[in-house]
């Protein structure tokens, strides 16, 4: 079974493509950005990009999973990619990179990547309902 894809769907075109990932990348890069300036840690993109490396690894296989070159705007992706994100993210950032996730960083990082991975999404259909 296909999930996101319709049998006669074809992959969106690469203007959308690059725009849905620019701006998925961009939501968890500015997440990572404005927490580690909130915690006061260098604001460096060495320190950010070494942060958000979990959940950009995450981000990746989200959009696997979602298969996201279909329908990169659609909603239905974005809650697949957000999930996959935060789940991979913070498995990815404990076991892996050896980080912590506190109860409270979860539940900020869940909400400020939602309204991000989500949020532009819906402007999205808000602006543009054929996309």
């Amino acid at each position: 079974m296909k999930l996101l894809q319709r049998a006669t769907d074809s992959p969106a075109p690469p203007a959308r493509l690059g725009i849905a990932a620019a701006l998925d990348v961009a939501s968890v890069v500015v997440f990572v950005a404005v927490g580690r300036r909130t915690h006061e840690q260098d604001p460096g993109l060495a320190g950010v990009f070494a942060t958000a490396a979990p959940f950009l690894i995450a981000l990746a296989i989200g959009w696997l999973v979602a298969r996201a070159w279909y329908s990169p705007m659609s909603l239905r992706t974005g809650f697949v990619v957000w999930a996959v994100t935060i789940v991979g993210g913070m498995l990815l950032r404990n076991l892996v990179f050896g980080d912590g996730t506190a109860m409270s960083f979860v539940v900020v990082a869940t909400l400020f990547t939602a309204a991000c991975l989500l949020g532009w999404r819906l402007v999205s259909k808000l602006f543009r309902p054929a996309w």
